[in-house]
């Protein structure tokens, strides 16, 4: 799972992300590059027509929609569903990774299935109306970038968590 948060665990308002982190960006499409990625039909909204699908990845929508349609998305109806789905290989070529993009909801019905977190912490007093999940014990940091300044101002720092 990928995302990223301000201290309080905000990760949108309004379905939009309340900063500006090209930095983050940039390591969200160089980490998801080459892979399915698992999103609600929320954060598929969210996205900009443009950028609809993810290009240069397997867009996987999880809708409670049966009647849902995503131009390049493939809809699930759970997070299992979708879990399935990445893992069936397109043009015969198995993916080493499956990413979950959010929401927050999406987040915490995966957290379970989860092995790997990149999560780029981002130094803002923001509001919110979306929630990163609570992380247990059994997550730990194993990879930590450090206090960077982005272009846009802000201070960030990308962590990678493993259990």
């Amino acid at each position: 799972m990928i995302w990223a948060q301000n201290p309080d665990g905000v990760i949108g308002a309004g379905n939009a992300i309340p900063w500006r982190v090209p930095e983050d960006m940039a390591h969200f499409k160089a980490t998801t590059l080459g892979h399915p990625v698992v999103m609600g039909r929320k954060t598929w909204d969210s996205l900009p027509p443009r950028f609809r699908p993810l290009d240069g990845r397997r867009n996987i929508v999880v809708t409670r929609d049966p009647q849902w349609v995503g131009e390049g998305a493939e809809p699930a109806g759970s997070i299992s569903e979708a879990l399935e789905l990445a893992g069936e290989p397109l043009e015969s070529a198995a993916p080493t990774a499956t990413w979950v993009i959010g929401g927050g909801e999406i987040y915490r019905a995966a957290l379970e299935y989860a092995t790997m977190l990149w999560v780029t912490e981002v130094d803002s007093t923001v509001d919110g109306d979306s929630y990163a999940p609570t992380l247990g014990p059994t997550w730990k940091v194993v990879e930590d970038k450090g206090w960077q300044s982005s272009t846009s101002g802000l201070r960030y720092r990308i962590r990678a968590y493993s259990r």
